[in-house]
């Protein structure tokens, strides 16, 4: 995992969103983090000073991770930037054309119902 500034990190999703465009998948998490260790943390909160949370920002394709950290200050310029990203690869998500998996396991089930004959019930 890369830990990158906000512009690279942009930069590096762009390119990640342009290679999966045919073929792949880019997957995005958004965690809540302080970038502390546990002992740093009790020793903030024992000696009675604020912990300041950041947006901890990770991108995937399944080759190659990358992350970043936003900060309250750049959090609307990181999600304007997100957003124009995002609309920009919009046609990334139209729905690609699968195997026909399912129209033949279709047209075998009709085959298997219609080789089985019912049998008609004798009434006593």
């Amino acid at each position: 995992m890369v830990l990158l500034q906000l512009d690279p990190f942009l930069n590096e999703l762009t390119s990640m969103f342009e290679k999966s465009k045919d073929k792949g998948s880019v997957w995005i998490t958004l965690k809540r983090s302080s970038l502390k260790s546990k002992l740093q943390k009790r020793k903030l909160s024992s000696a009675g000073e604020s912990i300041e949370y950041r947006c901890l920002i990770r991108a995937t394709d399944a080759k190659k991770t990358i992350s970043t950290s936003v900060g309250a200050k750049d959090h609307l310029r990181f999600q304007a930037s997100y957003a124009t990203i995002l609309k920009a690869h919009m046609t990334a998500l139209k729905k690609r054309e699968r195997k026909d998996r399912k129209k033949s396991t279709e047209a075998e089930k009709k085959e298997s119902t219609s080789t089985t004959t019912s049998k008609p019930t004798k009434k006593l």
